[in-house]
């Protein structure tokens, strides 16, 4: 398991040493903070560091580490290295560029952030880009927990109103609405933090059990083990999302941007919360690869688990490596997590779409007229087909990724910084994306052979345009950057 141990020791190591250089790149100082100087008492609200690192990461996380790091190790543990890389090279930077450069214009949006510094069409793509993939991230965090209660409740021995998932779906909206309205500290302020601590329980919890137990985390190997032969790139680089990179992220960001009460907070906050979504999701998937052993040197078995559902594998593992305390934590998990993953999101929306037509969102009425319609679009996509709407927020959540590196880039060009940290990422997510268009079944579903000259040429391509833009680009020193924004 040495394998394991080595990532995950890279991974701490991670925060320190490249989030480090991280913050030195964009330099956090000690101008007063959007927290500060707007403080509103419903979005824009003053909270203690360690609450807005336990708020962050659960509504970065929610169950996306736990079931994309299952679904990357069907391929394998060559996952162990993407999970760890993609933290420390592009997740964290991305997290900790969209946070920052929101504190630095009054706590923008990411949509908001793109118009400021890739123009007005980028603006307008993203804000209808993000607002669609929040209202899906929001929906299938509803409808996933909503049949899993009924169906709890239905196996022992409930009948009923109690077993329709439609009920428990219209509740779960309900309380959307609630969280979604509501000021920030009064619901997710006082309540996530303790959701925080048991989603890093149970991966604790999980860890602990695969040695406890007597499983065996296989060391890493680079070759596609998955029973399909689906390929690697960019398959499971889509698939495992929270767990690496995410441009959901980027839509989250923004809510803890509007808290800090520093921007020397950044590291921890942004860069450290996204290390502890690789931490989670580097022990799923280890969990994943110990207790369903190779089949014929395949991930045979893995792959029939997760056929059953994914709530049903977490289930399984939790049971297997924490016995009665684990199905406890598992339930907790795949219930409680996605909803508040999903009120944020929602929430999130709400914010671009305020910042979008310069709505007010201190009055109950301004936020109303916002809430409700969105939530009301939620409830559409909730009669869609699961696996379809899941699938297209996999991919569009990468590309949101990338379209926020390629901003961020630009920022630091724009003052005078290193820009190569968030360019090499954000080329690399480019292929990433243009590929996973090309050769995905929900997409255009091409041979790779087509697809992989295709993503290559793309990401070189944008590689290339920004390169041009920043010739005709001159940059801002650091004085008149603080000007602009004090």
């Amino acid at each position: 398991m040495i394998s394991f141990l080595v990532c995950l020791s890279v991974l701490v190591a991670g925060y320190f040493i490249y989030g480090g250089i991280i913050e030195k790149v964009y330099g956090p100082d000690d101008r007063k903070t959007p927290a500060v100087r707007i403080n509103d008492g419903v979005d824009f609200v003053v909270m203690p560091r360690w609450k807005l690192f336990l708020i962050q990461l659960l509504n970065i996380a929610g169950l996306g580490p736990i079931y994309g790091a299952l679904a990357g190790a069907q391929w394998g543990t060559s996952v162990f290295l993407w999970i760890t890389l993609g933290t420390i090279l592009a997740g964290g930077v991305h997290d900790f560029s969209v946070g920052f450069m929101s504190m630095r214009h009054d706590g923008a949006s990411v949509s908001e952030l793109t118009g400021m510094y890739l123009g007005n069409v980028m603006k307008t793509i993203m804000r209808v880009f993000s607002v669609v993939l929040l209202v899906m991230v929001g929906t299938v965090f509803a409808v996933g927990p909503a049949g899993l209660i009924s169906l709890l409740i239905g196996n022992q021995g409930g009948s009923g109103l109690l077993t329709n998932t439609t009920f428990w779906l219209a509740l779960i909206l309900a309380y959307y609405f609630i969280a979604t309205f509501v000021p920030i500290d009064k619901i997710i302020g006082k309540l996530y933090p303790v959701f925080g601590v048991c989603l890093i329980v149970m991966a604790v919890g999980v860890g602990i059990g695969i040695f406890t137990h007597g499983y065996t985390i296989p060391e890493i190997e680079l070759s596609n083990l998955h029973p399909s032969n689906t390929p690697i790139w960019p398959m499971m680089f889509v698939s495992v999302a929270c767990g690496a990179i995410s441009g959901f992220h980027a839509t989250q960001s923004p809510l803890m941007a509007r808290c800090c009460k520093t921007e020397k907070e950044s590291h921890m906050v942004f860069y450290g919360a996204m290390v502890c979504e690789g931490i989670i999701a580097l022990i799923w998937a280890a969990a994943g690869s110990a207790v369903y052993a190779k089949t014929g040197g395949l991930t045979t078995a893995l792959t029939d688990m997760l056929a059953n559902g994914q709530a049903a594998c977490v289930y399984d593992i939790c049971t297997k490596t924490m016995g009665g305390f684990g199905i406890v934590l598992a339930m907790l998990g795949v219930i409680a997590c996605p909803i508040t993953s999903g009120d944020t999101a929602f929430r999130s929306a709400r914010l671009v779409v305020a910042d979008w037509f310069k709505v007010d969102q201190k009055p109950y009425m301004k936020r109303l007229e916002l809430c409700v319609p969105l939530l009301l679009a939620g409830a559409f996509i909730s009669q869609l087909n699961y696996g379809v709407v899941w699938r297209y927020f996999s991919w569009s959540n990468q590309t949101l990724a990338m379209i926020a590196l390629w901003t961020a880039s630009m920022y630091l060009f724009v003052n005078g910084r290193n820009y190569w940290f968030t360019a090499i990422p954000a080329t690399f997510m480019s292929a990433v994306s243009v590929t996973y268009f090309f050769c995905a079944p929900e997409c255009l579903h091409l041979s790779v052979s087509i697809a992989y000259p295709i993503g290559i040429i793309a990401a070189a391509a944008f590689l290339g345009l920004f390169i041009f833009q920043t010739r005709r680009t001159a940059p801002q020193t650091k004085e008149e950057e603080h000007k602009k924004t004090a």
